[in-house]
């Protein structure tokens, strides 16, 4: 049976290219991290659940189609590699420029590396490396008793409260430690 028109695996945008004479890779879900055209719905979990996981598949699926779509062409290809880069950039920037004032710095790199990983494969490798090194982190922490989970919340709250002391000192020229020192001696 010609995979183009296999019953269960809608791939318009693969037929569209196709018919435009490029060709598309048809073996793509089976890769590793994506999810398979022909796998039923999980068994085992509720139905809220089940019909989530199913609704995030078909965006996954579309997703992938319309970013195979793009790729079948050269011109395409080139011009997604171009704008992921500078999305991916201008996030990744955006990034490190909070990291050390208050703000979702972090979280904004990491961010910055799921756009890249949609086209960059050294950037899929970081971002793995980067989650594995997190969760095992966050294991590490839940494994511990509370008093020591407490310890390691306390010197990450002190770190943050410094990082921001120090930010404000120094970006904007406020020193709030010398202010409520001041309001506490005149008052």
């Amino acid at each position: 049976m010609d995979p183009m028109v296999a019953p269960g695996t809608p791939n318009v945008a693969g037929r569209a290219t196709e018919k435009r004479g490029y060709a598309v890779p048809m073996d793509q879900h089976d890769r590793p991290g994506r999810p398979a055209a022909d796998r039923g719905p999980d068994s085992g979990a509720g139905g809220v659940a089940v019909a989530d996981r199913q609704q995030r598949r078909r965006w996954r699926r579309r997703v992938s189609g319309t970013l195979d779509l793009i790729r079948a062409n050269p011109t395409g290809r080139i011009t997604l590699k171009i704008f992921i880069a500078i999305a991916g950039a201008i996030v990744v920037t955006v990034g490190v420029a909070l990291i050390p004032l208050p703000g979702p710095g972090w979280l904004l790199v990491i961010a910055g590396l799921g756009i890249w990983a949609v086209e960059y494969h050294w950037a899929r490798r970081l971002l793995t490396f980067t989650r594995r090194h997190v969760h095992n982190w966050t294991e590490w922490a839940k494994s511990r008793s509370l008093p020591v989970r407490l310890v390691l919340g306390s010197v990450g709250l002190v770190f943050v409260a410094v990082v921001v002391w120090l930010s404000l000192k120094y970006s904007l020229g406020i020193d709030v430690v010398a202010r409520v020192m001041h309001y506490l001696a005149t008052h």
